[in-house]
């Protein structure tokens, strides 16, 4: 069986308004992810929006705080939602 998310790795990341972040996947898809499902004490600086935006990319990974925090590529990928923007729709 295909799994999707199965060695992607994340190309690009924009941290948006109310911890949302439109993420780039190596496989080509562009999604959006709710970092407000992040939870635990590990995840708690990222509520400090001057932190969440500061987010960079380490060999397919989402950081933040020199890589102190990360996230599993394949769990952002598959808690996160298809996006269209509307240069592909119009």
């Amino acid at each position: 069986m295909f799994n999707a998310s199965e060695n992607v790795q994340v190309i690009a990341a924009k941290a948006l308004d109310d911890m949302m972040m439109l993420l780039t996947f190596s496989n080509g898809e562009q999604r959006l992810f709710d970092a407000s499902l992040l939870n635990g004490p590990a995840f708690a600086p990222l509520t400090d929006e001057k932190i969440f935006k500061d987010c960079k990319i380490v060999d397919g990974v989402v950081t933040w705080m020199n890589e102190d925090i990360d996230c599993a590529p394949e769990y952002m990928y598959e808690h996160s939602y298809a996006y269209l923007s509307l240069k592909s729709v119009i």
